[in-house]
């Protein structure tokens, strides 16, 4: 009887836990994708008013004005084509209406999609990469280590560059991903000249890197300009197929440590448009050159910053009208607009006159519209815009909250609207360019309907000069407002990263979730310097990073405070990178604030940090040294009074190891304890499923030392 007396026990217990609402195991909170609102891949089809996008059977094609769904390429039909078995859904383009675009092991195929048959397969040798498509010319450019090639439509493949010396690299990204640089090669419009960056690194500086996989441990040497050291100097290069003759552009404005952001080719392919900027990066040249001689034709204008310009986009041309285009900027307004010029550089006018950040998006063919991404509802939400061009008339195209991605179909005539806001998951809407919503493409359900969830809310408190700063605020699970709950605070910090935003979730990254459902309040909110905001709240960090930031973050924490559930002598700080630079510099300048913080590949002293990034918000040590020893965080550590975790990749080639070493070694100094954890073959963001085991450590040292 009493076997039986616990077996209903134990049965009504097992039917209770299972009605109740799941809690995230930390796999989850790290690699589990499925906890993300995913909506499908929606494309155009090259040119033509038609939705295409994959699923289970196969390449599916959509018409905009009846909604008729038809398979235009079975899995089957796509395996047969490739010739091999398709494991997962793979990367697609379009090329135009009829002209399908796959990349598969070393492959690019084109599919003729009506014939159902395969165009056109080209294949790359071992080590190829960078590969860039000419529509004009059929042909792909590709690298192997430092040289530049391509291919033509019949398979041949011919070589640009023959630099034996590694330090000359030729074809890939310069200026390390600085200035909106994301590929170093540039097909002319007509297809019958190649635009390229040559980098030389010969006076750069190696950094070591230490390899463990080999049976003895190998060192690897990057190139890495440090912060007032010798840079790379770049060229850009233009090479003519029909002579194989390669013409180097005379770009000499400041001396050879400059950059070239913004490459742009004229329409007719005889000129080549690049934003010279000097390496203080606070004067700007657009210039355009002769793409036959190199010989610079003019300088169109010039922008001047007491503090920095930093461009970001290439030009855009109308395409009713060749001698016209449109440049963004934030140094004119304040704030990053567009603006329409000549060919000679005169300004025709400000496209964007709104006292808000907003993103090219598309201009129609007749050159009448031009449609933008617009921050001026609110600084967390991105609206769609558009403006008539001859009248400067605008009309907002979106009308739901929350954060809108566009994808603008061939003629304008239509937008794919994928958005999600804190209150809806995702919804992806067909919707005229009048704003008229043709009809919802899909409405994705909540993928964390099943887990127990804190409440998460979004709002803002004032910063001292009176701007608002945006925050996200995650209540523990099961929240009673008679307990005290100890605090994370999360944080970033730093240039082009928004953190809050009007989203599902508000943003959250889900090990913050995790964290609240194991009894913490998660705090995290945007500070001065960080995007959306206009170029005066962006650059007030300059030449003192972290300084302004600090104080921002900690009056997010003093509001915090004022809440009786807010256990104010339990408060932790996590970040990375820019971030684990703030979390040390707050719990070395505040510690009678925070009593736990772990600091991930952090920042810590910035004349150790690479020259485009480090300059452009601190200058160099020999103009600013006063600003590089006030931010240093090598003289606080004497000062760290609480518990400190410094988790570090030892192969990061962003945050070099040299940052965090140094501050160890400087706790050593003057007996100060501290706790390090390097993870040995980590870059500088701890991926894969090591990550489960990072944020397990940070967790627990949580755990440990703050509850």
């Amino acid at each position: 009887m009493k076997r039986m007396f616990l077996a209903i026990i134990g049965l009504t217990m097992m039917f209770d836990l299972s009605a109740q609402k799941k809690v995230l195991t930390m796999e989850e909170a790290v690699i589990g994708y499925h906890l993300y609102p995913r909506s499908k891949y929606f494309q155009w089809q090259g040119d033509k008013n038609q939705l295409t996008y994959l699923d289970r059977e196969g390449l599916m094609s959509e018409s905009v004005d009846k909604g008729e769904k038809k398979v235009l390429l079975t899995v089957a039909e796509l395996n047969k084509i490739l010739g091999t078995e398709l494991k997962g859904y793979p990367n697609i383009e379009w090329l135009d209406a009829n002209t399908l675009v796959i990349s598969r092991q070393g492959s690019i195929y084109h599919i003729d999609v009506d014939k159902k048959q395969l165009k056109q397969t080209f294949t790359f040798p071992k080590g190829a990469a960078n590969e860039t498509y000419s529509k004009a010319a059929n042909a792909y450019a590709y690298t192997i280590d430092n040289n530049l090639y391509y291919q033509d439509e019949r398979g041949n493949s011919y070589t640009v560059t023959t630099d034996q010396d590694k330090n000359i690299v030729n074809g890939q990204v310069v200026s390390r991903n600085e200035f909106g640089i994301k590929g170093g090669i540039f097909w002319s419009p007509d297809g019958k000249k190649l635009g390229f960056y040559r980098k030389d690194e010969s006076q750069v500086t190696n950094f070591p890197l230490l390899d463990i996989n080999t049976r003895t441990g190998e060192l690897k040497e990057i190139k890495y300009p440090m912060a007032g050291m010798k840079s790379e100097l770049v060229s850009f290069g233009v090479y003519d197929i029909a002579s194989g003759k390669t013409t180097f552009l005379d770009v000499n404005d400041f001396g050879r440590e400059q950059y070239m952001p913004g490459v742009t080719w004229s329409p007719e392919s005889d000129l080549v448009y690049i934003q010279v900027l000097n390496r203080g990066q606070d004067h700007m040249r657009l210039n355009s050159y002769d793409a036959s001689t190199g010989k610079r034709v003019a300088t169109l204008f010039e922008e001047k910053s007491k503090t920095y310009v930093e461009p970001q986009s290439a030009l855009v041309f109308m395409p009713n009208n060749s001698k016209q285009f449109i440049y963004s900027t934030n140094n004119r307004d304040g704030y990053m607009n567009l603006y329409l010029h000549d060919v000679t550089g005169k300004l025709i006018k400000r496209l964007t006159d709104v006292d808000a950040d907003v993103e090219f998006v598309a201009v129609d063919r007749a050159g009448k519209y031009v449609y933008y991404l617009s921050s001026e509802v609110s600084p967390v939400e991105k609206q769609l815009f558009r403006v008539d061009v001859k009248s400067g008339k605008k009309n907002r195209l979106t009308a739901e909250e929350g954060w809108h991605n566009i994808t603008m179909s061939g003629d304008c005539a239509y937008f794919i609207d994928n958005y999600s806001s804190i209150k809806i998951p995702r919804n992806v809407d067909l919707t005229a360019n009048t704003g008229k919503v043709v009809r919802r493409l899909q409405e994705v359900e909540n993928p964390n309907k099943d887990y127990n969830y804190g409440e998460i809310t979004l709002g803002s408190i004032k910063a001292d000069d009176g701007s608002d700063l945006y925050y996200r605020l995650i209540k523990p699970m099961d929240f009673d407002p008679n307990k005290k709950y100890p605090v994370i605070h999360y944080v970033y910090g730093g240039p082009h990263s928004q953190l809050v935003t009007n989203t599902w979730n508000a943003s959250l990254r889900m090990w913050e979730m995790y964290m609240a459902q194991h009894g913490y309040v998660v705090f995290v909110i945007d500070n001065h310097g960080t995007p959306n905001r206009g170029k005066a709240f962006e650059e007030v960090i300059h030449r003192q990073c972290g300084q302004v930031e600090m104080k921002d973050q900690v009056k997010g924490i003093e509001w915090l405070k004022s809440f009786p559930w807010v256990d104010a002598e339990r408060i932790g700080i996590h970040g990375w990178s820019y971030g684990g630079f703030m979390t040390i510099s707050l719990i070395t300048n505040y510690p009678e604030i925070y009593k736990v913080a772990v600091a991930g590949g952090p920042v810590i002293d910035w004349k150790w940090y690479e020259v485009m990034y480090g300059e452009r918000y601190m200058d160099t040590p020999q103009e600013n040294p006063e600003g590089y020893a006030k931010t240093s965080l090598i003289a606080k550590a004497k000062d760290l009074k609480g518990k400190l975790l410094i988790c570090q990749g030892a192969v990061d080639p962003v945050v070099v190891w040299e940052q965090s070493l140094s501050f160890i070694r400087e706790c050593i100094k003057n007996n100060v304890q501290v706790d390090y954890f390097p993870y040995p073959c980590a870059e500088h963001n701890v991926m894969g499923r090591d990550r489960i085991h990072l944020m397990q450590k940070v967790t627990n040292y949580f755990e440990d030392y703050l509850k």
